[in-house]
């Protein structure tokens, strides 16, 4: 099946597996399973491997499925294996407690959601989002100790946080490849720069519909939330002496710095040793493993070192569901890049061309839908766009950066099911599923619209 009765298949499907999620109470790995499955099916991917009659070989629906679940443990998994290790030790020394107690002391108690959601912003410029919750939440979590805010409005600030940057703002690669495509790939400052301002009211609107999506849904870990102030002095009293200031923060700040190190060291076109080195020491894994070994001396100076073993058991234990449901949501992405609806969206993306900024807003939102990945609608409707530049009149520098920012604020709108970062946000978050969709979904719908919103007055302007 093609063309628009497939668009509608697909459309049912997405109801049905949120049905089966959030009503029928059916786990999600096994809800995303069955669901891409089936899409994969009317979609026409075989059931064994064939060949076309150009002689090329196209997987089963076994293999694509197969493909799509290993992806996520070759990109992310050991990534949000380390960084659940790094929020464990630092949970486990009192040293998430230090940087919260900093934090507050920075921004002042009354407004503890505006700093994890600007945190969030700042890490991201460098860090996958996917991997910035994840070394953030630690803090996320001993502020909602620390003041008495809701988990949900810190979490739903934090991952906001988090998104924009990674849609908006180099050296993320998105934005980045975006710029290519268009040709102002020189003009990355220009793209930087919109980037942070296109930015604020997405982080504006989040923060809104995050202080009032926080009083609607309880997470798990805020049911005796009338305790928190004692529960806090409690924890602070038990560790006897928290850890110094510097090695609280060295175990995240150390990753972010390498990962951000290995960026700087490609934008600025250096080479040799020292590129490689950056590069090594940069990639996601190899900085969230020294954050690791420097949270293993962490535990050591508090006189912890024996728990290694059982802490990094309760870890695993904590992520492994978190990863599989993570890595079904990959499998629905990936049928979904086999089956023709993309390209059917991509051949008639003509019919959306009369709505100036809007258009590539659209197309983006739609291939994030349709898709999961973020960088991957990015990346595509830049690629559609390219050609089309000069007819609808965005062929100057500004108005081609504006294009890349109404592309990235597209490609935030929304993440659900298929997109790994929704499962991360609500594991990590302490909430269902179906909470999920109240706060994950709809906060970022909030952001793609709130940017959007600008970027038209900006487009306005400079046309």
């Amino acid at each position: 099946m093609t063309g628009i009765p497939f668009l509608i298949v697909f459309i049912i499907a997405i109801i049905v597996m949120i049905f089966m999620i959030s009503k029928l109470k059916i786990h999600p790995f096994l809800s995303i399973l069955l669901v891409s499955l089936v899409l994969g099916v009317i979609g026409g991917i075989p059931f064994a491997a064939v060949t076309d009659a150009d002689g090329n070989t196209i997987d089963g629906i076994a293999t694509v499925i197969g493909s799509g679940f290993s992806s996520t443990f070759s990109s992310i998994g050991i990534v949000i294996i380390f960084g659940a290790m790094i929020g464990t030790f630092l949970e486990a020394t009192g040293a998430a407690l230090k940087l919260a107690d900093m934090v507050v002391k920075l921004v002042g108690p009354r407004h503890p959601e505006l700093a994890i959601e600007l945190m969030g912003w700042v890490v991201s410029i460098p860090v996958f989002c996917d991997s910035g919750f994840v070394v953030l939440n630690p803090i996320r979590k001993a502020m909602v100790k620390r003041t008495g805010a809701s988990s949900v409005a810190m979490t739903v600030c934090l991952a906001a946080g988090l998104y924009c940057s990674h849609v908006f703002i180099p050296p993320t690669p998105g934005p980045i490849a975006a710029a290519n495509t268009l040709g102002i790939g020189n003009n990355l400052l220009l793209v930087m720069g919109l980037g942070l301002l296109v930015s604020i009211p997405a982080l504006v609107g989040a923060w809104f519909y995050a202080r009032f999506i926080g009083k609607k849904v309880k997470a798990n870990d805020e049911m005796n939330s009338g305790e928190v102030v004692q529960t806090y002095e409690e924890l602070v009293a038990s560790y006897g002496k928290l850890p110094s200031g510097f090695m609280s923060v060295a175990p995240i700040l150390v990753p972010i710095v390498l990962m951000a190190l290995s960026n700087v060291a490609s934008l600025a076109g250096w080479s040799g040793g020292l590129l490689t080195a950056c590069t090594f020491l940069g990639t996601p894994i190899v900085a969230l493993a020294v954050g690791v070994v420097i949270g293993i001396i962490l535990l050591v100076q508090s006189r912890m070192g024996e728990k290694l073993y059982d802490l990094t058991n309760e870890t695993l234990k904590t992520v492994g569901p978190i990863l599989f449901v993570t890595a079904a949501g990959s499998v629905l992405g990936k049928i979904i890049s086999e089956t023709s609806l993309v390209d059917f969206i991509t051949e008639h993306a003509n019919l959306l061309e009369g709505i100036g900024i809007f258009f590539p807003f659209l197309i983006a939102a739609i291939l994030k839908t349709a898709q999961g990945s973020s960088t991957v609608a990015i990346t595509t409707t830049a690629g559609i766009m390219a050609p089309l530049m000069g007819a609808l009149g965005m062929d100057s520098t500004v108005m081609s950066a504006l294009c890349v920012m109404a592309i990235g604020a597209g490609a935030m709108t929304v993440s659900h099911a298929n997109d790994s970062y929704f499962w991360v946000v609500t594991n990590f978050g302490g909430m269902t599923p179906d909470q999920g969709y109240k706060t994950q979904t709809a906060a970022t719908l909030v952001e793609g619209i709130c940017s959007i919103l600008l970027i038209f007055i900006l487009s306005l302007i400079f046309r």
